[in-house]
C-alpha cells in the first residue's frame, strides 16, 4: 500500500514503547512515543527540522527556548527548526503523543522501548524512507540524511 492510513489516535494510545517510527516519508516522519510518569524526551534543538507533536492522552508540559507551556490530551505543538526544547510528562500516568518530523530524524520503523535505549542510540535518518522505490527508482537519492539534528 502506497501511503500511510490507520488509526492514528489507536495507534499513539496503544503505544508502550518510549519511541516508535511507523512512517518515514522523503519530506516528513511519523513518529509515536510513550513517556512514563515524571519522564522527559530531553532537551534538544533541531537545527534543520521542524517539529510537530499531538498529545493523545496525559498532561505534562513542554518547554521551547526557555517559554514553559501547560499541555494536556488534544494538544498541538509546533517546535521550529533550531528551537531547544523538551516534552516531560508531569502526570501520574503515560503520556501518549505523536510527532511529526519535517525531514525525518531517525532510522524507518526504529523502535526505542526505553529511553535509556534512545539515548544509548546513535542512529540518524539514513536516507531510506518507508516505500524506498518510485517508478522503480530509488526515493532516497534525493534526500539529504545528514540535516544537523
Amino acid at each position: 500500500m502506497k501511503g500511510f492510513v490507520e488509526n492514528i489516535e489507536d495507534m499513539t494510545t496503544g503505544n508502550r514503547s518510549f519511541r516508535h517510527v511507523l512512517y518515514t516519508g522523503s519530506h516528513l516522519q511519523l513518529v509515536v512515543m510513550s513517556l512514563k510518569a515524571g519522564q522527559d524526551i530531553g532537551e534538544e534543538v533541531h537545527p534543520g527540522r521542524d517539529q510537530f507533536f499531538r498529545v493523545e492522552k496525559g498532561k505534562g508540559k513542554i518547554v521551547i527556548d526557555g517559554k514553559s507551556h501547560k499541555i494536556a490530551a488534544d494538544d498541538a505543538i509546533v517546535v521550529p527548526a533550531g528551537a531547544r526544547h523538551n516534552l516531560i510528562n508531569t502526570g501520574k500516568k503515560a503520556l501518549k503523543l505523536y510527532t511529526l518530523y519535517g525531514p525525518p530524524n531517525h532510522v524507518d520503523k526504529l523502535v526505542q522501548v526505553t529511553k535509556s535505549e534512545a539515548l544509548a542510540s546513535k542512529e540518524h535518518f539514513s536516507g531510506i524512507t518507508t516505500e524506498p522505490r518510485v517508478n522503480g527508482k530509488s526515493r532516497n537519492h534525493s534526500i539529504a540524511p545528514n540535516v544537523p539534528m
